[in-house]
């Protein structure tokens, strides 16, 4: 069986770093390339010793080294440029970058349908968070009030994060119909967060913090807390290995990795 050819965008990034060492550790899959508009050096050191070149452009990488898949991590502004030339090369692409437009959703979507390529995008990686909205579904259908806290470290850049977003319009979606909004004057200030279907959505951006998110249904008498706690981004790697090995196949547009899991 011929091994899967990847080119890692945002490689010098958090994520990128696990990304990397976790593509080039993964018995299936060659890592022939990667790419960051930070580049240091013509080469990047892998942790088993070896090395891998190292570019700042994307395109020339693809050109030169013709992966299967692309895996981005950078940020939003970066990667739709990336998106545009992977699937002008005919490159799958496997991304987690968050902080995406309606409208730069459905250009992927697109993209991936004229290209004849494979585009899996998700907001959140680690399977428990996949789990927990999964489970924040359910629930959903059994309250009518929520609300969502997510905390990170200090250096994200989007607010509410792209997990966040995605869990309340997925509660939203499940139920039929928005949650019932807070009925309390000031329901509506700056400092109830963001709402989402009914849903407000508070952001925390502290240093310490990694990933977290809560849901909090509330009921007569009673509450429900459903919570995800990331404890180092080693989590996000097995939902990006599942990934790439599905994209491979699956030549069309896939948003989430719940179905990928068949939840």
């Amino acid at each position: 069986m011929e091994k899967i050819n990847v080119v890692v965008h945002g490689a010098a990034g958090r994520v990128g770093q696990e990304v990397v060492k976790a593509v080039s550790q993964e018995p299936g899959m060659q890592l022939v390339g990667v790419v960051d508009i930070k580049a240091p050096a013509p080469e990047l050191v892998l942790p088993d010793g070896g090395k891998v070149p190292f570019s700042n452009d994307l395109k020339s990488a693809l050109v030169k080294y013709h992966p299967d898949v692309v895996v981005d991590f950078s940020i939003a502004k970066a990667s739709m440029p990336a998106v545009r030339v992977a699937a002008e090369q005919g490159v799958n692409l496997v991304i987690g970058t968050t902080g995406f437009s309606a409208a730069e959703l459905a250009e992927m979507e697109k993209l991936a349908k004229t290209k004849k390529i494979g585009i899996i995008i998700a907001s959140n990686f680690a399977l428990g968070a996949v789990l927990m909205i999964h489970l924040a579904k359910i629930a959903g259908k059994f309250f009518d009030h929520a609300e969502i806290i997510e905390l990170h470290h200090d250096k994200k850049l989007d607010a509410p994060s792209g997990t966040a977003k995605s869990t309340a319009q997925a509660m939203a979606a499940a139920r039929g119909k928005p949650f019932s909004p807070p009925s309390a004057q000031g329901a509506a200030s700056a400092s109830r967060g963001e709402n989402s279907g009914g849903i407000n959505i508070h952001a925390v951006r502290l240093p310490g913090l990694m990933a977290h998110q809560e849901v909090i249904f509330g009921g007569a008498g009673q509450t429900l807390t459903i919570r995800h706690d990331t404890i180092n981004r080693e989590c996000y790697m097995p939902g990006v290995i599942l990934a790439i090995k599905a994209v491979v196949k699956r030549k069309e547009y896939i948003y989430g990795l719940d179905n990928l899991l068949g939840l």
